[in-house]
């Protein structure tokens, strides 16, 4: 149990509007217990960006975190060496110069595409009609998920945003997150299967080429089943955030 303050939330109101909550939590003290959400959670800023760097401390490794049991161990849950390689083997995807070199000549086309469309009609919602699509052909080209539309990268990413921050444990978030992680499986094994090209700079095929298995490319399976309804793990212990 920590030590820390206890802060009560009520998570509806929490999940309408968190901004009030969280400057109180800030005004009140560098850290606060949660138990709505079974973690102490660090308020401020620079205490976070000082803090962070403590890996001894506070670890990336999250076994029993939201984000490992429903997407796998990727490297923002692993620090020093263990995160370079992942880190490693996935630069050359996002490299200053391949962005520049080949990456930029698609988002130009994509996006060019995009505007031309939106020129025919009287109006747009800005997020909607125009942010969401350049963002989602661009993670198309940049992962190498070109089987993917841009509405089903835009579904995976917010069901994988939304499934990693259900500290709630609503079934139906998870459930979502889920069926969207299994589709991305299936859409990862097919491009493993068609074995990317030499000259194929996306993040399936840099990771591929460095050696890593697939299952640290795509979602792997969650160590331990889930309880009904609730993602969980025996003896979960609350997170320092």
């Amino acid at each position: 149990m920590s030590d820390a303050p206890v802060f009560d939330l009520d998570l509806a109101t929490f999940h309408a509007d968190p901004f009030p909550a969280l400057a109180a939590m800030r005004a009140r003290a560098p850290i606060a217990y949660v138990p709505q959400l079974g973690a102490t959670l660090i308020t401020r800023r620079n205490t976070i960006f000082a803090q962070e760097k403590r890996i001894a401390v506070f670890s990336s490794h999250q076994p029993a975190g939201l984000m490992t049991m429903l997407m796998g161990e990727n490297f923002m849950r692993k620090d020093g060496e263990a995160h370079q390689i992942k880190r490693r083997a996935a630069f050359p995807a996002f490299a200053p110069r391949t962005v520049r070199d080949h990456w930029l000549a698609a988002f130009r086309s994509r996006t060019a595409q995009l505007l031309d469309g939106l020129a025919a009609r009287d109006g747009c919602d800005l997020v909607r009609d125009f942010a969401m699509p350049v963002s989602g052909h661009a993670l198309r080209h940049v992962t190498g998920l070109l089987d993917c539309s841009a509405e089903q990268i835009d579904a995976a990413s917010q069901a994988m945003i939304d499934g990693i921050s259900n500290d709630a444990g609503d079934p139906a978030v998870e459930a979502t997150c889920h069926r969207w992680t299994a589709f991305l499986d299936r859409q990862i094994d097919a491009r493993l299967d068609a074995k990317p090209a030499p000259n194929d700079l996306s993040l399936i095929a840099v990771q591929t080429r460095a050696g890593l298995p697939a299952a640290a490319i795509r979602a792997p399976t969650p160590a331990w089943p889930l309880a009904p309804g609730r993602i969980s793990a025996p003896a979960r212990r609350p997170r320092a955030r």
